[in-house]
């Protein structure tokens, strides 16, 4: 028997990976660039979990976690609830149905998209509290010992979030209704059940995934919002990191609950993937449309109408007119030119932070053309994991890196030449840029990437036989053709950005204060009169990607 090595066995895995490597090239080099950028922060944050703190852990679970995962619970279950009720029983109206005002609820039922949760949240605070406008005068007309339920609890911070991220469901559920059509319905009917019987067991699971997708967006923006509990204070995981860094100023124990937080999402972006897989596209159009709707006549078209209505004067009406009430009485006290220097910071940031994800978002579109293999396609997929964790969690994972190069930067200067340059990054823009990039590229890069996606192979093989090709190609062929997902992208990460608030909170350099900053501070102090008028300036900016969005649907 011989003892020596097989002629036949493979390579080596350290030659299996040089060859590997070997055969990257410069779009493989871009994409993993970005992807290690995104995987950065979530290796910082996810390490702190592998290095528990016992004490630290001992002291939140007998002083706060417990009431910080039940709240969460809550919202977590809540939430999503509200959504599904609203989105589905909306989407189902105006998708299948015609009753008076149809054509005008299905792009106005869009409009709260444009309203910051936590812009809601005050609004609501203002109206319903105890010594709001809606409980004095119910208590002038019915007498001080009239019941009026507490807003400031649980059931109140879910109505607010139910009411401001329905939408997301509303969409994505329209969608699938619109593709169905009556058919399904019709069908079902054919077999015997009427028209109840007939949404709960045809319609309703055809559209699932669809409608599991929008609940699952909703379950990660509950879970990363910030703004809306805060002004609540209510507290939950994201206010709990946040006091951890600002009020103990412990930014290790921070860390400790981003990880918690960043398990939670992880699990959520797991079980959005597997639901994912079940999906399967139709070619958009309205092939699966036929423009028949069911006839609501008499009093069940007016009692469509009417809850269509309600919902849209509850989630968008009701709000922006007390906005625009509150400004017009705050206006000549609090308006002054330090409102430029917000308005400017929130813009400029909004745009350079646009501009740096729309171009990043367009590489890693066009790098996905050019080297459609697994490897690329599976870095891209990293790239856009930032979308799924909160802001707070991004600041945490950004911020300790950053400051402890910067702390190593110190040390060697005074070493080498006895003076010390200061903090270069962790009080910077730079910083924020890089949070804004990792936390909302993937909402530019499903923009870019989906009309990238309308250039066929066989355009670029027309263009070369005319003699077109190179980057005479990219320049005249492919960035018309995307510009309007470009577009799309820059609107979108703009005004994702200038309603942002807890990146923004937690890492900006001093006296770089924004208008989404300006709300908090004001919100925290109860001046809902004074945050009025910034807050009117933010969903001002949010209703031009609304209109956008709207625009391209009606196509």
């Amino acid at each position: 028997m011989s003892l020596a090595p097989s002629t036949t066995a493979g390579p080596p895995i350290a030659g299996a990976l040089r060859h590997r490597i070997m055969r990257l090239n410069g779009w493989h080099f871009l994409v993993i660039t970005v992807a290690l950028l995104v995987l950065a922060p979530l290796v910082v944050v996810g390490g702190s979990f592998l290095r528990p703190q016992p004490e630290l852990w001992q002291h939140l679970y007998q002083t706060l976690l417990v009431e910080l995962l039940w709240n969460t619970l809550w919202l977590v279950l809540g939430v999503p609830a509200g959504t599904l009720l609203l989105g589905v029983s909306l989407a189902w109206l105006t998708a299948t149905c015609a009753f008076p005002g149809r054509r005008f609820f299905s792009w106005a039922l869009l409009l709260p998209m444009a309203m910051p949760a936590y812009v809601m949240a005050f609004v609501f605070l203002g109206l319903f509290d105890f010594s709001g406008i809606v409980p004095s005068l119910l208590r002038s007309w019915f007498g001080p010992a009239i019941p009026i339920p507490d807003i400031r609890s649980a059931a109140g911070v879910i109505t607010v979030l139910s009411l401001s991220l329905f939408p997301y469901v509303y969409l994505l559920a329209r969608n699938a209704f619109l593709t169905q059509g009556i058919r399904a319905l019709e069908a079902a009917q054919s077999l015997g059940c009427n028209r109840w019987q007939g949404f709960f067991r045809v319609a309703l699971p055809m559209a699932r995934p669809w409608i599991a997708g929008g609940a699952l967006l909703v379950l990660m923006e509950t879970l990363a919002d910030f703004g809306a509990v805060s002004v609540f204070n209510y507290d939950t995981l994201t206010t709990a990191i946040y006091k951890m860094w600002f009020g103990f100023f412990s930014l290790e124990g921070a860390a400790q609950l981003s990880s918690l937080l960043i398990v939670i999402a992880f699990v959520l972006l797991v079980a959005e993937q597997w639901q994912r897989r079940r999906m399967r596209y139709t070619p958009s159009g309205r092939t699966g449309h036929s423009g028949e709707r069911l006839q609501l006549t008499g009093w069940r078209g007016r009692l469509a109408c009417s809850y269509c209505g309600l919902i849209l004067l509850v989630s968008f009406g009701l709000p922006a007119m007390q906005l625009l009430l509150w400004a017009s009485s705050s206006f000549g006290e609090e308006f002054d030119r330090r409102y430029f220097a917000w308005l400017g910071h929130s813009l400029l940031l909004g745009l350079l932070g646009a501009l740096l994800i729309a171009a990043v978002a367009l590489i890693l579109s066009y790098a996905r053309r050019r080297q459609p293999d697994r490897l690329t396609k599976v870095l891209v997929w990293i790239s856009g994991l930032g979308y799924a964790l909160p802001g707070s969690v991004l600041a945490v994972g950004i911020y300790i890196p950053l400051a402890g190069l910067d702390n190593i930067l110190i040390d060697t200067s005074r070493r080498l030449f006895g003076t010390s340059p200061g903090a270069i990054f962790r009080e910077s823009v730079a910083i924020m840029l890089l949070a804004y990039l990792i936390r909302f590229l993937a909402v530019g890069h499903q923009a870019v990437d989906s009309a990238m996606q309308r250039i066929r192979p066989s355009i670029d093989e027309a263009a070369r036989m005319l003699g077109t090709g190179g980057l005479a190609l990219v320049r005249k062929i492919h960035l018309p053709i995307v510009s309007s997902g470009l577009a799309t992208a820059l609107t979108l990460a703009f005004v994702d950005i200038m309603k942002e608030m807890p990146i923004t909170l937690m890492t900006r350099p001093f006296g770089w204060d924004t208008l989404a900053v300006k709300i908090f501070e004001l919100t925290s102090e109860g001046e809902w009169e004074r945050a009025a008028i910034p807050a009117l300036f933010l969903v001002a900016a949010g209703l031009l990607p609304i209109m956008l969005l709207i625009r391209k649907m009606d196509r």
